[in-house]
This record gives C-alpha cells, structure tokens and sequence, in this order.
C-alpha cells in the first residue's frame, strides 16, 4: 500500500488520444464484450491498482479530484480485511468476522470497480492489462497491490497447516488456527518466527508471542511452556527505545531469543521446525515444538517481478519524499508493494496517502510536488491483553511520536487505541 508521485503533461496522455493507437478499437471490443466481468470502459484519468488500504483510500481522494466516473480501482478479491486485527483474533481476543467487509461496501461510491487481476503493466503505452487479455488506459496509474506471502517457501508449507498446533496470523485461512494451538498448548516449546524478508509489520510476530506468554499466564500453563524467539534479524527492533523496552519485557517474562535463526523446513506430523543459522550458512538445527507460529516469507507480487516499474527486486520503484515514480512521472506508488525504507504498515499508508494526494495535486497542474513523505510509520506492539508500547518512528530510525508521554512504556490506552478505536478511525476515516 504505499506511495505517489507527480506526473508531467505530455500529448499522448491527452484523453481519447490512445485510441488512435494501432489495435486500440480491438481493445475497446474486448472491453465492452466482458464489461460485466471487468471494465465498463477502457481508460480512465486515475487508475487504482489494488483495492486494499492504499488502493481505497486513494481512490476516494482521487474521486473528489477527477470525479468518480474517472477512477477505476482494480481489485479481484470480494473481501475487503483489516489485518492488524488479525493480531488479537489469534490471541482469542477479536471475532475473524470484525476484521472482514464486502469489499463493494468500502469501494467509493460511483467509482468504477473492475473485478479482474493485473497481469502485466505497460507504462510506456500507458495501459495496464488484465485477465482474458483485456486492456485498460490511464493518464494516471496508482499502485497499491500490497505484499505476497510465500508459505511455499518454507519446506512442509502451507499442507503443514493441516495439522494442528501450528497457525499463522498472517493469513485468513490459518489466523483461527492460532487460537487454537494457542488453547490447545500443555507444555514445551512454543516458538515463533520471524523470515529472512521484508514483512508487512513487523512487530506482529512478537506481539502473538507476548499475548501467548500472558494467556498462559492467566490459564496457569506458564511453568510449562518454554517460549522461544527464533528470528531472522540481529535485533529485536530496530528501533532503540523501543528495542530496549521490549528487550526488558522478554527478560521480565523469561522468554529466550535466538537471533539470526531462520525457519527453512516444517514437519508437522513430527512437530518438528527446521532453522537455518545464517552466521553459519547451511548449518541447521531443528526445534521440537508443541506450538508454532509461522510469519511466512513475503516478497513484491509475481505481476511486479521483472516489471518495468519495479526496481531489481520487484518493489515499485518510487522516490521516497514524493512517492512518484523515478522514471515514469504519471505513475505512483503507495504501501507494502514499494521500495520506500520504512516499515510496511497501516498507519504508514495513512500517512503516505496525505503526501501522495499533495503531489498528484501538483503533478495535474504540471507543477513539482513540495509535500514530503518523512517515513513515519507507527507499530502499536500489544505486549499483553490490555497492554500496547506505540512505536511511532521515521526513515531514520529516530522516534516520531504523537504523545506528550514516554510511548515506549506499556499502556492501557495504547491498547484500547489499538483494539477499538484504529478499526473505527480505519473504516470510517482512512478508507473514505
């Protein structure tokens, strides 16, 4: 969900001027034959990739620019998630159901929503194209297709999940079975991962963890349990004050943390995981457990891999202050399928939507963007049932915090800001 940018004038974004293109009527006919399944025309002044977070609410604001006739969302799935939520569904302490709405419910009214997958971008044609070969234009693409999961990646995934004891809060299919493991724990290892990728927050594989210790706690199976760490990093966040209050927390609740440690193979008729020692390549070893809590590789979507827009690893290639993109100036990024050096989170998004509205503001003037994207993101780090540390912070690593108070404490009020009052202002403010 990421970025935007600025675009400059030229005479073959001009409306109706593409169909003058060789094939163009031929695209025109396939657009209007499936125009039930995918777009009621085929070009459209602002065209929105993606229909999550960032994809939503640029189009609402992109609506008030050009008019909701003019901007078209791609989007095929039906479902539209809150997924920070998944957070306390698989601590048991939020319904799946609250975290899911129809996705024609959060779609901005009289914006046009083309049910269909992008499967390949052509920015220097200006067009995108999508299944049955289907082509749609734009003077101005947005994209916000988010971040791929890769299960697969992990030797035993994603069929392990067919067992029990082993869940993942990163998935619709497998948050439910989170809670369960998490209810179903007697004793020995629980261990949670953390990938060798880039994932979309990267707090949340601590926080089931710190929610796990502390419903043991409250079930009496503590004494039981031994809870382990294993992460890809070599540090437990990357920010210091809040590194240091989590390392405190960890060594209060007696929790081990094995570093540079990566899951690489799952048994899971053996409740056996396999992790790599990436100080000592090829070196593995393995982890008896009795629950285990995967945070899957992620990586850009396949449709960005080798794209023209994407940098050598698939990730839009955006400039960071501005969000436009560093060659093609009509085309815009925003949220996790981007390059930008922060962490991939809602709250980031939020605040890259206000700087990516600005700069398109200007680029439609022909004008240069002046509003300037800092990096903030926020990371609200639910350590207990009714305890959040908010991590608020910029590109630099440096605290970007929002309160009068020292946020690296433990809160009941960052946790009621995080379980009930963030679904509502996501809803009802961020997407519209």
């Amino acid at each position: 969900m990421a970025a935007i940018g600025v675009a400059l004038s030229c005479s073959c974004l001009r409306p109706g001027v593409w169909l003058l293109k060789p094939g163009a009527h031929t695209m025109s006919s396939l657009g209007l034959h499936t125009a039930a399944r995918c777009a009621a025309k085929d070009y459209y002044e602002v065209l929105v990739l993606g229909g999550g977070s960032g994809g939503i609410s640029m189009s609402a604001r992109m609506k008030r620019k050009v008019g909701a006739e003019n901007v078209a969302v791609v989007e095929p799935s039906k479902t539209h998630y809150y997924q920070p939520l998944w957070t306390l569904v698989g601590a048991g302490a939020k319904q799946l159901e609250t975290s899911a709405r129809p996705t024609e419910s959060v779609m901005p009214k009289g914006v046009e929503w083309i049910k269909s997958r992008v499967m390949a971008l052509d920015p220097d044609k200006n067009c995108i194209r999508l299944e049955n070969d289907v082509k749609v234009s734009y003077k101005y693409l947005i994209i916000a297709l988010g971040i791929s999961l890769h299960y697969e990646k992990i030797k035993g995934l994603p069929e392990g999940f067919h067992h029990p004891k082993i869940g993942s809060n990163y998935s619709v299919h497998t948050v439910e079975k989170t809670w369960k493991a998490l209810q179903d724990f007697k004793e020995g290892n629980a261990i949670f991962t953390f990938p060798n990728t880039p994932v979309k927050c990267a707090g949340a594989p601590q926080k089931i963890m710190y929610l796990s210790e502390a419903y043991w706690r409250k079930t009496g199976k503590r004494p039981k349990a031994n809870i382990l760490f294993n992460t890809s990093l070599g540090v437990i966040f990357g920010v210091k004050k809040y590194a240091d209050a989590l390392t405190e927390i960890i060594k209060e609740r007696n929790i081990t943390v094995n570093y540079k440690r990566n899951l690489v193979e799952v048994r899971a008729d053996k409740q056996e995981a396999v992790f790599e020692n990436l100080d000592k390549p090829g070196v593995t070893e393995v982890h008896q457990y009795e629950m285990l809590h995967v945070t899957p590789p992620m990586g850009p979507p396949d449709v960005l891999i080798n794209s023209p827009v994407s940098d050598e690893i698939g990730w839009v290639d955006v400039n960071k202050e501005t969000l436009q993109h560093k060659k093609y100036p009509n085309v815009f990024g925003i949220g996790d399928c981007t390059n930008l050096p922060t962490s991939k989170t809602a709250a980031a998004v939020a605040a890259q939507s206000g700087v990516l509205d600005k700069t398109i503001s200007l680029v439609m003037k022909n004008q240069l963007p002046t509003k300037k994207y800092d990096g903030y993101t926020s990371c609200p780090l639910v350590t207990g049932y009714n305890k959040v540390i908010l991590a608020e912070f910029d590109y630099n690593a440096q605290p970007l915090e929002t309160f009068p108070i020292d946020q690296s404490k433990e809160r009941i009020t960052m946790y009621h800001m995080k379980a009930d009052m963030m679904p509502f202002l996501y809803w009802n403010a961020l997407l519209k």
